[in-house]
């Protein structure tokens, strides 16, 4: 039977700000940056406290994620068509065809995606969330999770996905 209860959490503050740019073979967009917001929404079976999972612990776990990506470049490190180099001393260089960026490394996001869109962002924030739930033993009663990222207003990704027990 699906599960009859869910919790929403977006919040002000489960927000980052970042630079990126889309990349694939003949097209790259300027880089540029957005003030992105992140909604959660959680689906499962009520645990024996009355919640599905803690509003509290959604709103640190999903902070702390973004806290990663806050005032970074994102980086597509599984990019098919982006040169990725890290260089000391504290460097990464990214080229693209005939361009090259030269980044502090500390001024950078390397994520493990393979396009820095909103589409992805939102899939790795799925799986950043949900490892982090397994890990403090709340994903038991979890049956789904979505993630939406939103670019600016009226404008997001959302992914969505049935945990697996």
């Amino acid at each position: 039977m699906p599960s009859q209860f869910s919790i929403h959490v977006a919040k002000e503050n489960l927000k980052f700000s970042a630079a990126h740019f889309i990349a694939y073979r003949g097209f790259r967009e300027p880089l540029h940056g957005h003030n992105y917001q992140v909604g959660v929404r959680v689906e499962g079976d009520l645990t024996g406290t009355g919640y599905v999972v803690d509003f509290g612990l959604i709103k640190k776990l999903t902070r702390e994620i973004v806290d990663r990506i806050d005032e970074r470049t994102i980086i597509p490190e599984r990019s098919d068509c982006l040169q990725i180099e890290r260089l000391p001393p504290g460097k990464v260089r990214v080229i693209y065809e005939n361009d090259e960026f030269l980044f502090p490394a500390a001024d950078v996001f390397l994520a493990p995606i393979v396009h820095s869109s909103a589409e992805e962002l939102a899939r790795y924030l799925w799986d950043e969330l949900y490892s982090a739930l397994k890990a403090r033993g709340a994903a038991d009663h979890v049956s789904a999770i979505e993630i939406s990222v939103a670019e600016g207003p009226g404008q997001a990704a959302i992914f969505r996905k049935e945990t697996t027990p």
